[in-house]
């Protein structure tokens, strides 16, 4: 942000925080996605799916659009998306038999388990792009922006 005149300010959108944060963000997304659809056709949306459903026994739509910051429709469409893949289904949850759960089908876990060590590797090769001095104050920053706007899992 710099000033023009009195009192008129001006904003450059290239070295703005949120934009920054948010090009970031779809960066990175595109760059794991690129693994994701190529070898398992799997978009963004059921990618977040799978992943917020293979640490877990089964949840519920709601709660995955909690975990992955997702808006309910794209939800809805990603679930419908994998469970014609059968690679997750539906149940009555334990705790509330009016909910329905989803969880992993045995194909769905057996894609996962493929997934995951890929998506890590990918993780691990983009932090590796950051000099070691930096990359922990790249964590405690990201980390302290989730404690300030309340984004802890």
């Amino acid at each position: 942000m710099s000033t023009r005149g009195p009192g008129e300010l001006r904003l450059e959108l290239a070295a703005f925080v949120p934009y920054r944060l948010d090009r970031l963000a779809v960066g990175v997304s595109n760059h794991l996605s690129d693994i994701c659809r190529a070898r398992f056709g799997l978009d963004v949306p059921g990618w977040r799916v799978m992943a917020a459903l293979g640490s877990r026994r089964g949840c519920t739509a709601q709660q995955i659009a909690q975990s992955t910051r997702m808006h309910k429709t794209r939800v809805s469409r990603a679930i419908a998306h994998l469970e014609e893949r059968e690679l997750i289904e539906r149940a009555s949850s334990s705790a509330d038999r009016r909910e329905r759960e989803v969880r992993l089908t045995k194909a769905g876990r057996r894609m996962y388990a493929e997934l995951v060590p890929l998506v890590l590797e990918r993780e691990r090769d983009l932090l590796a792009s950051l000099p070691r001095e930096q990359l922990g104050g790249f964590l405690a920053g990201l980390e302290a922006l989730e404690t300030y706007l309340g984004l802890q899992d």
